[in-house]
């Protein structure tokens, strides 16, 4: 499996900081080669194109960004505490990857019709987990019961991404995780009964 090489992890360690640097229309791919420490030719071993590593970037930090969360989440005891969860970690281990935050917040916003679409199936994962937590805080009684989830899951997500993206644009003047409590409070009185 090729995500499981070395090699694979350095190329997309790599793609992220010369992404956030240089932002990916002029990323080039000899650049991200070069920053990995491989040949140029290497990275075609691994990936079809600059816009596979775009993907292959999000699949990998993306995936690992949801098993934290969820690993976390399942920790916790009811909706309340696992939304506070979902917030933390989606500000904490953005807060902590400066270069990630800035690939995710601004350079995968790309009109590609193609690309939004495999980086929108890489997400599908996350947004179940807070269609679970709100299904689970509707069932608790402490959300109003008769909620569209669609919508609401789009109301976290939106509320979440958008405070990250403030944070990006505002060059990281203030720690991310102290929104985590005035967020979670916002959220939790939208939604409850």
């Amino acid at each position: 499996m090729k995500n499981s090489k070395p090699k694979f992890k350095q190329i997309i360690d790599a793609a992220v900081i010369v992404i956030a640097e240089n932002g990916y229309h002029a990323s080039q791919v000899s650049k991200i080669a070069k920053t990995a420490g491989v040949a140029d030719g290497t990275i075609y071993l691994y990936f079809k194109n600059k816009e596979d590593i775009l993907v292959s970037v999000f699949q990998e930090k993306m995936g690992q960004f949801i098993e934290k969360t969820e690993h976390e989440i399942n920790l916790k005891q009811n909706a309340e505490e696992k939304l506070k969860t979902l917030i933390l970690m989606h500000f904490k281990q953005l807060s902590e990857d400066h270069d990630l935050a800035i690939v995710t917040q601004l350079e995968l916003r790309q009109s590609n019709k193609e690309l939004r679409l495999k980086i929108n199936d890489v997400l599908k994962r996350y947004l179940v987990i807070i269609d679970r937590i709100v299904e689970e805080g509707m069932n608790e009684g402490l959300f109003q019961p008769k909620m569209n989830i669609r919508l609401v899951r789009h109301m976290i997500f939106g509320t979440l991404d958008e405070t990250v993206t403030n944070w990006v644009m505002k060059e990281q003047k203030y720690r991310l995780e102290d929104q985590v409590n005035d967020v979670h409070e916002l959220l939790i009185n939208g939604l409850s009964r």
